[in-house]
């Protein structure tokens, strides 16, 4: 059987990744073409190295190519969903990075596309597919930490965006937390119903001054009546910090950071053991594997994909209540209905 045919949309750093994996780990699937109106030369550097034959300007060229089977979008968030609508209206299946737009009626116009269209879409929420993630989520599922009392989630980034960065972002709710609102998601089961997020500019005031801010700290009442707490950081000095635990009826489940190596060296002055891995590059290598080849397995035996649409959607909406619930200081319910 001939491999999977993939166009990339965008050349950035993503689509480095997605692509390499895709040449490295997936043997029954290759990138036939990239499109980025802007390419660097660096992206010409590594597109040349993973020989892919079809480089062009116009992500259009990749929609229009008849032996192309999916496109995988890597793209500025602002282009997301009209891209992502155009793609399967062409016959294209899709795997969109998030979020698949910050307007929720422009996601849901997306999503109405897709379904009418009969094509796949399936967005990068790629820490599901986390061995540690994985792990707290099957504890839950089958029921070894009982009844889910509370999800506990910590996510700092080691060092802060660049300003320009943060002003396109659409605030650190929809950028940085809406993994974790999605991670919430996921370890529970559960659907978000309320929110109360608070806020402040404790690491860069240019991010204050660009109207964002750089820490938070999240407490939610889910569907299931469990409660989930998330905090953000922009900036933890000591590397990339992703822990959860989940806290049951029967006891709970934590997860550690992943470190470099775990030797540990013990001498008269202290212990002394590896900080985290640096970035989510590093951090999240396998799950960025793993979601990809999820994705292409189901093109390939023509099943449902393992993250959808709702998922992009559900999390934007609950980063917008996380916003209003700032501005606001009140607690906020999720609204899912068609009112926003």
């Amino acid at each position: 059987m001939d491999p999977i045919q993939i166009g990339i949309i965008g050349a950035g750093r993503i689509a480095y990744v997605h692509s390499r994996n895709i040449a490295s780990a997936i043997p029954f699937a290759e990138v036939k073409g990239i499109a980025d109106p802007f390419l660097t030369d660096y992206a010409r550097g590594w597109i040349k190295e993973l020989n892919i034959p079809v480089v062009t300007e116009d992500y259009r060229d990749l929609l229009n190519d008849q032996d192309i089977r999916a496109v995988v979008i890597c793209s500025p968030t602002d282009t997301h969903a009209r891209i992502t609508r155009e793609a399967v209206q062409a016959g294209k299946d899709v795997f969109c990075e998030k979020p698949v737009d910050l307007d929720p009626q422009e996601i849901r116009r997306t999503l109405e596309t897709v379904k009418s269209s009969g094509r796949k879409l399936q967005v990068g929420f790629n820490r599901r597919f986390d061995h540690n993630f994985a792990a707290l989520r099957k504890a839950v599922e089958t029921r070894q930490i009982g009844d889910l009392h509370m999800i506990r989630i910590t996510s700092r980034d080691p060092s802060p965006p660049p300003i320009e960065y943060v002003k396109s972002s659409g605030g650190l709710f929809m950028d940085m937390t809406i993994h974790d609102f999605d991670m919430v998601r996921f370890l529970s089961g559960s659907e978000i119903a309320e929110v109360s997020a608070y806020g402040a500019v404790r690491v860069d005031p240019a991010i204050g001054e660009a109207g964002d801010i750089d820490t938070a700290v999240v407490s939610m009442k889910l569907s299931d009546g469990s409660l989930a707490y998330i905090e953000n950081s922009r900036k933890a000095v000591y590397g990339y910090d992703q822990r959860a635990e989940v806290f049951g009826s029967l006891g709970a489940m934590e997860t550690a950071n992943d470190v470099p190596h775990t030797a540990v060296f013990s001498g008269e002055t202290g212990i002394i053991q590896e900080k985290p891995l640096y970035f989510f590059l590093e951090r999240y290598e396998q799950a960025f594997v793993a979601e990809m080849k999820a994705f292409l397995e189901c093109l390939r035996s023509n099943t449902e994909v393992p993250v959808g649409g709702i998922d992009g959607l559900n999390s934007v909406l609950a980063a917008k209540a996380a916003l209003e619930s700032l501005k606001t200081g009140k607690s906020v319910q999720v609204s899912y209905g068609q009112e926003e």
